[in-house]
């Protein structure tokens, strides 16, 4: 998946991490195997980074569902980016379209720093990670993530992960 954050780098498009790439690039190391990478990306540079991730191989899939700022593209090979298209709004927050709907990534919550490998990466702060979590129910592996990063950063875990 390093190979997506190098075409975005080329094409001069910022992703954020969320997930749980994001999760394993807060605590500084994989934890668990993912099905893909999910990223957020400002709709002012989503065009030149399809048009780098289609060089390199990826397709948009058709899946049911997909919008224009929540889709799927994916790489022969099997690597899948899911992809989350915000544009910022005066206060910084990363807005998924429509705006009346009111989904957004905070402000704050764009402000995380973790390590794949010897990289650095934007992802989602981990105590906004938590948030989003505790808003649906967690399976396992989420359960796991959330107790791992309160544990790293000192947050409370809440209470339907205790």
């Amino acid at each position: 998946m390093l190979a997506v954050i190098e075409v975005a780098d080329q094409a001069g498009a910022r992703l954020w991490l969320d997930g749980g790439r994001g999760v394993d690039a807060l605590l500084g190391g994989q934890t668990r195997e993912h099905g893909d990478l999910d990223v957020a990306v400002e709709a002012h540079q989503l065009d030149s980074l399809l048009n780098g991730l289609h060089r390199a191989g990826f397709a948009r899939l058709g899946e049911q569902g997909a919008t224009a700022w929540n889709f799927l593209v994916a790489h022969p090979g099997g690597a899948v980016v899911d992809l989350q298209v915000i544009e910022r709004d005066a206060d910084g927050n990363g807005v998924l379209s429509p705006a009346e709907v009111g989904h957004a990534y905070p402000a704050q919550s764009l402000t995380g720093r973790g390590r794949l490998g010897e990289r650095e990466v934007d992802c989602v702060s981990a105590d906004w990670v938590v948030r989003f979590h505790d808003a649906y129910p967690g399976d396992g592996p989420d359960r796991a993530d959330v107790r791992a990063l309160c544990a790293r950063f000192g947050l409370e875990v809440p209470e339907q992960y205790r």
